[in-house]
C-alpha cells in the first residue's frame, strides 16, 4: 500500500460528515492512581456507541454506487453489526447483518432499530462467516469483515489521529485488540502523526489470540474465548496482522478481575458507560504502571454498548 499519511488523512475528510468528532476526558483519580497521564479518546460516544461506526462508513462509501445499490453484509455480534446497519442507513442502502445467538439482546435490538436485517446462527467464525457469504451470493452484496479489510481499518484509525490532533505528544496510544482493525488502524495512525509515538494492544487472557500469534509469528485462533469483554472473542485477520506485526510494540493481556475492576473504575470515577472489552487498555496500563509511569497515554475507548441488565460487577 502506498503512502499511509495520506491515506488515511483522505479516510478522516471522507467520514466526517457522517461521525461524530468524539471528545478527550481525564480524569485525576486514574492519572494518580497509575502515575501517568491518561487521555481518554471517548469514542462510546460516538454515533451508534462505538468506534466502529468510522470503519463501517468508510468502507460503505468507498463502494461503487452500482454495489452500494445491491446492499452490504456483515458479521458481529454487536458493534460492528450496528456500525453497518447505521451507515447503511444514513447512505440509504440496504444493511443484511448475521449475528451470533448469544449476542447481547440490547445490541441485536439496535441493529434492529438501525434497520438492518438480523440473521442469527450459531455462534461459531465459521457459521457466520458461512451465513455471509451465501447472502453475499444470493444477492450480490458487498461482504465487509468487521475488521480485517483495509477500508475497515484505515476508518477506525481516524479516532487516533484526532486524539493525536489534540495532544500531539503522546508516548503511547493504547487500544483493546479482538479482530484488531482499531489496533491496526491506531498503529498506522500513531506512526504517521505521533511524535515518536508507540502503540500497545490489550488482550483479555480468555481470548489471547493475538499476544500467541505476535510470539509464533503466524496467526494463531483461540479454542474459547470465556471473557467478558464480548467485543473481542474474534481472531485477527492477516491484513491487519500485519499492519500490527510491524507498528505495534506489544500486546499486554489482562485477567478477567482486571478487566472487571478497569470497567469499574471508569464508571465511577469519569461517570461514563463502556462497556467491557473497552476497559482491556486501561487494566493492561495499570498492571504494567512501571512501565508507563510519568507518560503521556492515550486510550481509545471503544465502544459504550452495555447490556445494563447484565453488568459484571
Amino acid at each position: 500500500m502506498g503512502d499511509y499519511k495520506k491515506i488515511l488523512l483522505e479516510t478522516h475528510e471522507r467520514i466526517k460528515p457522517y461521525v461524530h468528532r468524539t471528545p478527550v476526558m481525564s480524569s485525576t483519580a486514574i492519572n494518580n492512581k497509575v502515575g501517568a497521564e491518561i487521555y481518554f479518546k471517548c469514542e462510546n460516544f460516538q454515533k451508534m456507541g462505538a468506534f466502529k461506526m468510522r470503519g463501517a462508513t468508510n468502507a460503505i462509501l468507498n463502494l461503487s454506487k452500482e454495489d452500494q445499490q445491491k446492499g452490504v453484509v456483515t458479521h458481529s455480534s454487536g458493534n460492528m453489526a450496528q456500525a453497518v446497519s447505521l451507515g447503511a442507513k444514513s447512505l440509504g442502502i440496504e444493511a443484511h447483518i448475521v449475528m451470533p445467538s448469544n449476542a447481547p439482546q440490547v445490541k441485536k435490538d439496535a441493529v434492529r432499530g438501525y434497520g438492518g436485517r438480523i440473521q442469527e446462527v450459531t455462534p461459531t467464525i465459521e457459521a457466520r462467516q458461512a451465513a455471509a457469504d451465501k447472502i453475499v451470493l444470493e444477492k450480490g452484496s458487498t461482504f465487509i469483515h468487521p475488521s480485517n479489510n483495509l477500508d475497515v481499518i484505515l476508518g477506525q484509525g481516524t479516532a487516533a489521529i484526532e486524539l493525536l490532533e489534540d495532544h500531539p505528544d503522546l508516548n503511547f496510544i493504547c487500544t483493546p485488540v479482538g479482530g484488531g482493525g482499531l489496533l491496526a488502524g491506531s498503529a498506522l495512525a500513531a506512526f504517521h502523526f505521533g511524535n515518536n509515538c508507540k502503540t500497545i494492544g490489550g488482550e483479555p487472557m480468555e481470548a489471547d489470540d493475538a499476544w500467541r500469534s505476535l510470539q509464533s509469528g503466524k496467526i494463531e485462533k483461540n479454542e474459547t474465548a470465556n471473557t467478558v469483554a464480548d467485543g473481542l472473542r474474534t481472531h485477527l485477520g492477516d491484513i491487519n496482522f500485519l499492519i500490527i506485526q510491524r507498528y505495534v510494540e506489544e500486546i499486554i493481556r489482562v485477567e478477567e478481575n482486571e478487566i472487571i475492576a478497569a470497567m469499574r473504575l471508569i464508571w465511577e470515577r469519569m461517570k461514563i458507560i463502556i462497556e467491557p472489552s473497552c476497559a482491556v487498555p486501561l487494566a493492561a496500563i495499570i498492571k504494567d504502571k512501571e512501565k508507563f509511569a510519568g507518560a503521556q497515554i492515550g486510550i481509545i475507548l471503544s465502544g459504550g454498548n452495555v447490556d445494563l441488565s447484565k453488568l459484571p460487577f
